[in-house]
């Protein structure tokens, strides 16, 4: 054989033989040094991360909006400030709600009237001087008159206010805390249809000790999650703490953008560490009693089907279908399809593929060897 001849035939000689699903190496291939394999083993809980937020505790607390418009005359609180229940945050002069006093104070005073008249009649019916139908009617009247009295106080004194028209306003703080939010400066005219779902509030009061966690669970993940279950919350911008939660809610409809049903959780924040709006990943541990485990970079795609690919002897390789029960960035959990102990190929597995994908297409398009005829 010439030295011109020796390249080629190393070439061809080096090339892996495709059987079936096999590839076969020869012995000295250099593409041997690339695939790395890891024993397939059973599969240990696994911990779950679900994307989440941190939010204030809704239960604990309040957003502050206007009954009636008017001008903000006073601000009395700002951010930060802790508030117990009653505490006027802004005084505000407003001609609307002195209409709703000014409805109380004449809802009063018509009551007084009815209810000497309902004492004239009275005496005038005992005396056999008035019927009793007109006793009745002043009855009525009285009755009528002191249930609009009721009714108008009840609405002033659902806004603090005392007796007399004043048109003062206080907003008021149903709730001790603090408050975290103030989206409101002097003399700002403000109405109660400037307020939408999505407005800001006037004040926000809360109680930051307390905070709610909104996690995005999905679909697959649903089955392990239930109420009063804890998990591992953790943050970005405090990478080496972990926080626990308590599941409270657990929504009963799935996001149809997302595909991710809403779970709420309590989380106790008494150092004040955690924010609002904060990023945070919620963790918790999934079990996979009957399932194996091996690394997610041996898996890969053939049309619909997950492929790997296992070492079944030196230089041996064959491709198998795997059914995926959990998969993350580091591993897959599978089912059926593998034994534990087979190796399988973790790295490059894609060049076997790749491999086994160009033998079959050459056998395809290979001409078929015809017979040749005798003369």
């Amino acid at each position: 054989m010439s030295c011109s001849e020796s390249p080629s035939h190393m070439e061809i000689t080096q090339q892996p033989i495709v059987q079936n699903n096999q590839l076969r190496f020869p012995a000295g291939n250099p593409q041997l040094s690339l695939l790395s394999t890891v024993a397939v083993k059973q599969a240990e809980d696994i911990a779950v991360d679900l994307p989440a937020r941190i939010v204030w505790d809704e239960q604990k607390t309040q957003r502050v909006f206007p009954a009636f418009a008017g001008r903000v005359k006073q601000i009395l609180a700002d951010v930060g400030q802790n508030v117990s229940e009653g505490t006027v945050l802004a005084q505000i002069a407003s001609p609307e709600f002195g209409a709703a006093q000014a409805d109380t104070a004449r809802a009063t005073a018509d009551a007084l009237l009815a209810s000497k008249n309902l004492a004239r009649q009275k005496e005038l019916f005992n005396a056999g001087i008035t019927s009793q139908k007109e006793f009745e009617q002043s009855e009525a009247d009285f009755l009528r008159a002191k249930a609009e009295v009721d009714r108008a106080q009840a609405r002033t004194a659902l806004y603090s206010s005392g007796a007399g028209v004043n048109q003062q306003l206080g907003l008021r703080s149903s709730l001790g805390g603090m408050i975290v939010e103030r989206n409101v400066n002097p003399d700002q005219e403000i109405r109660p249809d400037q307020f939408g779902p999505s407005s800001p509030a006037l004040f926000v009061i809360t109680d930051p000790r307390f905070l709610w966690v909104l996690i995005d669970v999905r679909e697959g993940d649903m089955q392990h999650i239930k109420m009063g279950m804890k998990m591992d919350i953790k943050t970005p911008s405090l990478p080496n703490q972990v926080f626990v939660a308590t599941i409270r809610a657990i929504a009963d409809t799935i996001d149809p953008m997302t595909r991710t049903i809403k779970v709420r959780a309590s989380i106790e924040n008494s150092s004040r560490i955690l924010k609002n709006e904060m990023l945070a990943t919620a963790s918790f541990l999934r079990s996979f009693p009957s399932n194996l485990n091996i690394p997610a970079s041996s898996v890969f795609l053939k049309g619909n089907d997950h492929i790997v690919f296992i070492e079944i002897e030196p230089g041996v390789f064959q491709s198998k279908k795997v059914s995926l029960v959990f998969e993350n960035k580091k591993d897959v959990v599978v089912e059926g399809g593998l034994v534990i102990g087979e190796k399988v190929v973790s790295q490059n597995g894609l060049l076997l593929a790749k491999e086994l994908l160009n033998a079959q297409e050459d056998a395809q398009q290979a001409p078929m060897k015809v017979p040749a005829t005798k003369p």
